[in-house]
């Protein structure tokens, strides 16, 4: 793994008053983290979304607590230096502050995270502020919020109408004002994203599919590269198509055991024939002849 100094919110931050974009991306497992690592992305965000693009469920609402903790540390071996954020999964804040802080805190303490992400805007910022009060940097999320999908009308873009658009401005604000350090706004119109950016006081601005004027971009790692079977968004930009040279690769595959010119004798080992020969005799000597 190359040298690389480790990402930090001072850097985050030192980076967003500068003007420089910065880089994020989702990870949900060891060698893609490795990667992801590698290619210098400033933050890996362990999405609940591993649930749709790992799991195979239809939603993010079935991830536990555990399926988080369990590929968040997976991902921390894999990017030791890059700012690392758990994805709070559905019910592991919502009942109570109580609970909110405590699962953050298994973010930190068994998978070293630097953050955690919630979403929700004004009806969670007492969340967000019992977190931050706890000494846990937190990100909050707005726009198409998956967790709460069915009640937005499905995976749309939110915010159209000037009504909604203020009401997540103003959840922008509850959000800051509540400590947040840094906002997801996923799906929202690009002109709406510029406002909240340009107003916001401190707080990072990030972009999912919400236009080219926030202080950074986060993609799907899984759309950036063909891997999700069921649809690429829109939103997404395939930047080459795995998915594709997997799916050629395995039917390759199946094909040359089928037909049996696979393996072939770099693929496997051989054994010196006075081994052998010695094998058999003792073989023989304890079964007799064959």
């Amino acid at each position: 793994m190359s040298e690389r100094k480790k990402v930090t919110l001072p850097i985050l931050f030192k980076k967003m008053n500068e003007g420089e974009p910065i880089t994020w991306l989702t990870c949900y497992d060891y060698p893609t983290a490795y990667f992801q690592e590698e290619a210098g992305v400033d933050m890996i965000l362990v999405g609940d979304s591993l649930g749709m693009t790992m799991l195979g469920y239809d939603s993010t609402l079935p991830v536990t607590m555990n399926d988080m903790i369990r590929h968040t540390q997976a991902v921390r071996r894999g990017a030791p230096n890059v700012f690392l954020i758990g994805d709070m999964p559905y019910m592991s804040y919502q009942p109570s502050d109580e609970t909110a802080v405590l699962n953050a805190g298994r973010f930190m303490a068994e998978a070293a995270c630097d953050a955690i992400k919630l979403e929700g805007g004004a009806e969670m910022a007492g969340r967000m502020r019992a977190i931050s009060d706890a000494g846990i940097l937190a990100f909050g999320h707005l726009g198409l919020t998956p967790q709460s999908a069915s009640a937005l009308g499905g995976f749309r873009l939110q915010g159209k109408g000037a009504l909604q658009a203020k009401k997540i401005l103003d959840d922008a604000r509850a959000l800051e004002a509540a400590g947040a350090v840094g906002i997801l706004l996923e799906l929202v119109p690009d002109r709406l994203c510029k406002l909240i950016t340009e107003r916001s006081q401190g707080t990072m601005i990030m972009s999912l599919g919400s236009g080219p004027d926030a202080h950074g971009q986060l993609l799907i790692y899984h759309d950036l590269f063909g891997l999700y079977p069921k649809f690429t968004p829109r939103m997404a930009k395939v930047y080459g198509n795995a998915g594709e040279v997997i799916l050629n690769g395995l039917k390759q595959y199946v094909m040359e055991v089928n037909d049996k010119s696979f393996p072939e004798k770099q693929n496997y080992f051989g054994m010196k024939d006075e081994e052998y020969e010695d094998l058999l005799a003792m073989v023989q000597k304890e079964q007799g002849p064959f």
